[in-house]
């Protein structure tokens, strides 16, 4: 991560869940899997964020606030979706106002399946999403120089 002028900030937002991956989210910040130790800081303002992090499918009220909040967000930029129901809609997928998962709506990078998902594939997901991350701001500085 040697590209990361900054600790890569993370969004994070739940679209319509049973809550159960949004709880094991918040473990992952506690000290016992304390994912800031790679640097990850959670914040509220999309216009900080390098990381947008869903939780939840997606339904018919959530989707333009998906979409708003994906484009407030600075390229490059990550999208991981946790559980099963951000992957694909999970249990919610028949519903009659669900679209299905995340990526119905914006490009997903990173899927971290799991009903609910654990903290530990959490953070292996997000450690992921830097991976790709570093390649996108690479990738932007080539552009940025050649032109």
């Amino acid at each position: 991560m040697s590209f990361l002028t900054k600790s890569p900030w993370l969004l994070h937002y739940d679209g319509s869940s049973c809550n159960g991956c949004d709880i094991e989210v918040l473990a992952c910040l506690t000290p016992l899997y304390d994912i800031e130790r790679f640097g990850i800081i959670n914040t509220g303002n999309p216009k900080h964020a390098d990381i947008f992090l869903l939780t939840g499918s997606v339904n018919f009220q959530n989707m333009d606030i998906i979409r708003n909040l994906y484009s407030q967000i600075p390229d490059p930029k990550v999208v991981v979706a946790v559980g099963i129901c951000a992957c694909s809609g999970g249990i919610f997928a028949e519903c009659y106002n669900v679209l299905g998962g995340a990526d119905k709506v914006i490009p997903v990078d990173v899927y971290v399946q799991g009903c609910a998902a654990r903290p530990e594939a959490i953070i292996d997901g997000v450690v992921k999403a830097l991976g790709i991350l570093d390649r996108r701001y690479k990738d932007l500085k080539k552009i940025k120089v050649a032109s």
